[in-house]
């Protein structure tokens, strides 16, 4: 895949890595790519999904988050299943009993059922949010009761880690590469990109995730601000979320008034 993002890896700051299973894991991004190919989760395309996956892992890698060894153990599953997939199929009589069987079997198992265990819990989280906000006498407490799925349904939609990914390298991708004029500050790190983003919402009680991003600054500042965006996320100060289905992706304090130097703070406390 040619990288959309070379601009030299070294001139980022080498100290700082954001971990990965800080925010998802591998069956996530599994599921992140089934969903966006819009792809039958019983009949998925391994061959173009291994690609799709080991190339994903290569942006990541690029973008300075640190990949778990549970992303790579995934990898060589993908291609371990993708090596039985190109084997002949055996017909004797003699075969195993689940030598028949579809090589991506257990893996469809896996995601169906880590699917429906984090929509569980989603969906858990949601409700209480929701009934925290709720102060009514117990006479009301039917009638809150009936109206509460159709809240949920109404509320807005959290982004996750990759879905933010996708929409940084749209960005990236969409921009010009002679728009680029790489004029690299003086100091630039994540931690003053941090206090950058909680100034912006200081006065603005959401922004979109697009107007975080000035091409014309280069792509070293791009990287360093999504960095310093997604730390935010990981430490929950900021909330990235859609208003409703396919709408823009926006951004919100989740705080009171911070910032970076604070949130670092807390970080280090026992």
């Amino acid at each position: 895949m040619a990288d959309p993002l070379d601009t030299g890896t070294d001139t980022l700051e080498a100290a700082y890595r954001v971990r990965l299973d800080e925010f998802e894991g591998p069956l996530d991004l599994l599921l992140h790519l089934i969903k966006k190919n819009e792809i039958n989760i019983y009949d998925i395309p391994i061959s173009a999904i291994t690609k799709q996956y080991l190339d994903y892992i290569s942006l990541l890698k690029y973008l300075n988050l640190e990949v778990a060894g549970e992303f790579l153990v995934m990898a060589a599953t993908l291609i371990h299943i993708k090596s039985r997939m190109l084997l002949p199929v055996e017909t004797d009589g003699d075969e195993d009993e689940d030598g028949g069987e579809d090589p991506r079997a257990e893996l469809v198992r896996r995601l169906l059922e880590y699917k429906q265990f984090k929509e569980a819990a989603a969906e858990l989280v949601e409700r209480g949010q929701h009934w925290r906000e709720v102060y009514g006498r117990p006479a009301f407490c039917e009638t809150v009761s009936a109206r509460l799925p159709e809240e949920i349904d109404d509320a807005p939609l959290d982004m996750t880690l990759f879905d933010l990914v996708d929409a940084f390298q749209d960005i990236v991708q969409r921009t010009p590469v002679k728009a680029f004029v790489e004029v690299t500050p003086d100091h630039l790190t994540v931690k003053d990109r941090m206090n950058y983003i909680l100034e912006r919402l200081e006065y603005e009680a959401a922004i979109p995730f697009e107007s975080l991003f000035v091409p014309e600054e280069g792509r070293l500042v791009l990287i360093v601000t999504f960095l310093g965006l997604l730390e935010l996320v990981r430490i929950r100060l900021v909330r990235a979320y859609q208003s409703e289905a396919f709408g823009a992706i926006l951004l919100s304090r989740a705080f009171l008034p911070a910032t970076a130097g604070d949130a670092e703070s807390e970080e280090t406390q026992p």
